[in-house]
Formats: C-alpha cells, sequence, structure tokens
C-alpha cells in the first residue's frame, strides 16, 4: 500500500517511546517515507497524552513499557479521550507480548515488535512494516468504529440468511486474519457455542511469541476451547488451533482417521509465517468440500489462494465486510476476485458460522 503525497498531506506521526535510540530509528525510517511525517516525540506516558492533546497526530506509535504511566494505560486514555490509530511497539518478552495482547483488545490498531533489548531486529523488515501498518492506519478512520457500534444494535433484529440445505455440512473451519484480528476474533468466537460440532483453526499474523498468550486470552472469555496448536494435535469438536507465529500449519489425515496438526517451516520464502494460504489450501485437500473459509480484517492477499482451493473444492466460503474490517485488504482480495459466498458484518459471523454447520442447541 502507498499514499502518494502529491494527493494528500502527509501522514503526521507521534513516536512514543522512554528510549532516546528508538525514537531516533523510529524517527528516521519514519521520515524516510514521503507520505509520512514525524510531527512530535515523547519520552514518558505523561509526555504521550499531552503530546497527543497539542500536535493531534494521525497515528501514534507507542511503546509498551513506558515510564510514569505505562503504554497500555496511554491507550486506554487515548482511546476515550482523542481516538486515533495507535501502533504498540513491544519487546518480544513474555510480559511484553501479554501486554501487547491486552493492548490489541483494548483498541490498539497493530504492534510491531522488538528484541529483548530495546534495539532493532532486522532494519529492513521493521522499516517496511512500521511504514505499511501507518498508512494502513492513517487509511482506516477511527469513525469506523461508531459506525460499527450502530451496526451492532441495527444487527439485533436482522436475520441470517438461509444456507442452502443442498450444501456440504463443515466438518471445519478454517479462518484467516491479520490487522485487526485479535480485536474481531475476541469479539466473534465468544459468541459461539461450547458444544461446536467442528474445531476450527485460527491463522492470526502475530510476531513469534505472542500467539500462545493470545490464545490464552481467547481461551479465557470463550466458551469455546482454545489454545496454540501444536504438532500432533487431533482436531476435535469445540476445539480452536491458533497457528504459532514462525510456523505454518498444515493437516494430515489417514483415511476414517481424524485430522492431525502439523508444524513446518515449509514452504520457506512466504511473506508471513504463518500463511493462511498454506493452512486452507491443506484444510481444503484433506476434507475436499466439507470445510468453511473464513477470512477477516487484515492487510495484504494472504487467504486468497487457500479460500480459492477451498471454493473450488466445493467448500463454503465467508468473508468480513468493509464496515467492519480494521482494514479491508483481505477479504477485498477475495471479495473482488468472486470466490466468497457471502459478505457479512463481524456481528453477524457467529449466526452464519452456527447455520452453515447445522448446530443445535442443547435444551
Amino acid at each position: 500500500m502507498s499514499i502518494s503525497p502529491t494527493n494528500s498531506p502527509p501522514i503526521r506521526v507521534l513516536i512514543a517511546d522512554d528510549s532516546a535510540v528508538m525514537r531516533a530509528a523510529l524517527s528516521r525510517i519514519v521520515e524516510s517515507a514521503p507520505a509520512l511525517q514525524v510531527c512530535g516525540t515523547a519520552r514518558h506516558g505523561l509526555e504521550t497524552l499531552d503530546k497527543v492533546r497539542q500536535l493531534r497526530p494521525d497515528v501514534v506509535t507507542l511503546d509498551v513499557e513506558m515510564p510514569v504511566l505505562n503504554g497500555l494505560e496511554v491507550l486506554k486514555r487515548i482511546m476515550k479521550e482523542f481516538p486515533r490509530p495507535v501502533i504498540m511497539v513491544s519487546s518480544m518478552t513474555r510480559e511484553g507480548a501479554e501486554v501487547t495482547v491486552e493492548a490489541l483488545s483494548s483498541g490498539a490498531f497493530d504492534c510491531l515488535p522488538k528484541s529483548e533489548s530495546g534495539h532493532l531486529l532486522d532494519p529492513q523488515k521493521l522499516k517496511h512494516d512500521l511504514i505499511e501498518k501507518i498508512e494502513a492506519a492513517a487509511s482506516s478512520p477511527l469513525a469506523r468504529q461508531l459506525e460499527h457500534e450502530s451496526l451492532v444494535a441495527r444487527c439485533a433484529d436482522f436475520d441470517v440468511a438461509e444456507i442452502e440445505e443442498t450444501h456440504a455440512i463443515p466438518e471445519i473451519i478454517a479462518v484467516g486474519t491479520s490487522t485487526g484480528g485479535p480485536k474481531a476474533l475476541q469479539e466473534m468466537l465468544p459468541q459461539l457455542p461450547g458444544d461446536l460440532t467442528v474445531g476450527m483453526i485460527v491463522v492470526q499474523h502475530m510476531p513469534r511469541g505472542f500467539t500462545a498468550p493470545f490464545a490464552r486470552r481467547l481461551d479465557s472469555i470463550c466458551r469455546l476451547k482454545v489454545r496454540e496448536a501444536s504438532h500432533g494435535d487431533v482436531i476435535e469438536p469445540g476445539n480452536v488451533y491458533v497457528a504459532p507465529a514462525g510456523q505454518h500449519l498444515t493437516l494430515s489425515r489417514k483415511r476414517a482417521s481424524k485430522a492431525r496438526v502439523c508444524l513446518s517451516n515449509e514452504p520457506a520464502g512466504t511473506l508471513h509465517k504463518p500463511s493462511a494460504d498454506v493452512t486452507m489450501l491443506s484444510v481444503a485437500e484433506t476434507f475436499g468440500p466439507h470445510v468453511l473459509g473464513i477470512i477477516m480484517t487484515g492487510m495484504g492477499s494472504d487467504g486468497l489462494q487457500g479460500m480459492t482451493a477451498i471454493r473450488r473444492a466445493g467448500g463454503m466460503t465467508i468473508g468480513q465486510d468493509e464496515a467492519t474490517s480494521a482494514v479491508y485488504g483481505m477479504p477485498r482480495c477475495c471479495a473482488e476476485n468472486g470466490i466468497l459466498q457471502r459478505v457479512v458484518p463481524l456481528p453477524l459471523l457467529p449466526g452464519h458460522i452456527l447455520q452453515a454447520v447445522r448446530h443445535a442447541a442443547r435444551r
């Protein structure tokens, strides 16, 4: 994604980090992009709030571990007092990952990892990722949150469209998502019953070390059982398997036996690891028409090949709509290529899932 500086004013970015080295490094990256501009920097939490109030930046990059007032508290106050997109910059410690997951559920637009020592992991990758995330954040006005809230209310009286009775009943659900996915999943999954008759695989783009605490958080708020997938896991009904960051997740199944999780570094060279395409291609090959594929909010086109394979195998394909997507990239690619059978708002996804699997509530 690229925003032309000739067509619009520069995106104004506030950089908040207690490390002078990180502030300088992130500032250089931001200023290297013609469409971006550093409008200010902040050293601690209270200064960050003051700078947001004074400068009204378009996007804020916010360190998780901030003195005086920590990053999570700063984020919550920004979202309450002066809502705008916030990208969390986090160390890859367990504590940093857990706080970042909480931040994503509290309204952060996305996250960006750094090493435990506070130095850049890979300057070139960080440059690409930071610029891409800032531009995507600036293209997703937080006014959508208000639209979404009103949409939730309207959806309360909205009947879910009937699923064709002739459609093959899914035996597994495969979900692909990226930016905005943590918050969307925390809205969708708790609406599903614990006795769901199928298992679900979730591919959420996240840095290494972040998917395990994210799965634990989901498990704490869901009736479904949620965990980070391990090699050899058997896919069971009522269970959600979150693909671990840094590995591809595929399935293997021998004849009538249950499908098992396979984790691998292959194929190499994919833009994302885990990749929704890799997982969905495997699911389509393993289950044929008995798959429900769901593509949700996220940047890029990961999932297009996989959702296409699910559709061609006779499976069912659903995409999140633009109004409720933090970034309408992954669903847009699938919609524009004509492979989605339904495009629905986030609040309606649970109902469509239950209808697709013919779920009957226990009495």
